[in-house]
């Protein structure tokens, strides 16, 4: 038999009767904390708990698994994991692979993070959007890319923060936040700037857990104390969510739309190429004014960028995308046969 117990957000002494029972009734308990980290006071408590064996489980015993499935064939085993133990994939796997092998198992949910800080912050859960982490070793450009399809849809992006169990490593929200500003500054999506709103919420479910919300110039300065650290990057709020958040949060500034300021790539797009084919077709019409035979072309090129125009005002950016690509593919056969390089401004 083996369990999946989730231990929650706020440590062992808010464990229910049946978790409680179910590790006390086990006769191997394996603890994890490599998704997230609990004190040697919590771990403790745990332990004192458990009448069997009690043993630790770093990640690469939990992702190869064959000792927990092998010992679970004959013996009732519990793996433990602080919030819900189903958010990290390896528990999944692990699952999948135990049923696989005709090993019975059962679970014990709990809060989790990712449903817990929602709520502390006061925003409303059914607008979350996809779940990103920052790391420190890799550039932060697809966090910076997930925020921006959720701004887009004007949903709220929970961003965690790296952990190494390990190192004892926690990634500083100062950091995080600055790796999305350096995304920014490559990437020119105009999606993260000082005036970002964001929220830090620090140790959720325990005694002093902290939130503080800001714009990115306003949390950039300042110091959130001790891990665990999140960060959410609000999308469209709702009054009854900017209420909420100034009750509930440390707001050094007045909490504001993200989800407003975002604009579509293809929109970024259009504002760029229309004026640019534009430039295009007026440099390259003196060239062919006394060539009828070309007439049709230099009028097809501009019907199409003014087409690419109106689409673009009326919102349909797909079909200004097409019109403007007509344009240029004119313009572009154009200029060739005249041997004419483009503009280097354009």
């Amino acid at each position: 038999m083996l369990w999946f117990v989730g231990l929650g957000i706020s440590g062992p002494d808010s464990l229910s009767p049946k978790t409680q029972d179910t590790i006390r009734n086990s006769d191997i308990v394996y603890l994890e904390q490599f998704t997230s980290p609990m004190s040697e006071q919590d771990t403790e408590k745990i332990k004192h708990l458990v009448r069997g064996e009690f043993k630790l489980a770093p990640r690469w015993l939990v992702e190869d698994g064959k000792e927990i499935l092998e010992n679970a064939k004959s013996k009732n085993v519990a793996l433990l994991s602080l919030g819900d133990p189903y958010i990290a994939t390896t528990h999944i796997e692990l699952r999948t692979r135990a049923i696989l092998d005709r090993i019975q198992t059962s679970t014990i949910h709990a809060s989790s993070i990712t449903t817990s800080l929602i709520g502390e912050c006061g925003l409303h859960y059914y607008k979350v959007g996809k779940t990103v982490t920052i790391m420190s070793s890799i550039p932060s450009t697809t966090a910076y890319y997930t925020v921006y399809e959720n701004l887009r849809a004007g949903n709220h992006t929970i961003v965690l923060l790296e952990y190494n169990q390990n190192k004892n490593f926690f990634l500083d929200p100062k950091d995080a936040l600055s790796s999305l500003v350096a995304s920014e500054k490559e990437q020119a999506r105009k999606v993260i700037s000082e005036s970002t709103f964001a929220v830090v919420a620090s140790r959720i479910g325990l005694q002093d857990q902290k939130i503080v919300a800001g714009s990115l110039g306003s949390l950039l300065g300042m110091d959130f104390g001790a891990p665990p650290h999140s960060i959410v990057i609000p999308g469209t709020l709702h009054f009854t969510e900017s209420d909420a958040l100034k009750v509930l949060a440390n707001c050094i500034d007045e909490p504001s739309d993200n989800a407003s300021k975002i604009e579509k790539i293809s929109a970024q797009m259009m504002k760029k190429y229309i004026p640019m084919v534009r430039r295009a077709l007026d440099q390259i019409a003196p060239y062919y004014k006394d060539r009828a035979e070309f007439s049709g072309v230099l009028e097809n090129a501009e019907l199409y960028v003014r087409d690419a125009e109106k689409f673009f005002e009326q919102g349909k950016d797909e079909l200004a995308i097409l019109s403007i690509g007509y344009a240029d593919g004119l313009v572009d056969a154009l200029r060739i046969a005249k041997g004419i390089e483009p503009e280097l401004n354009s």
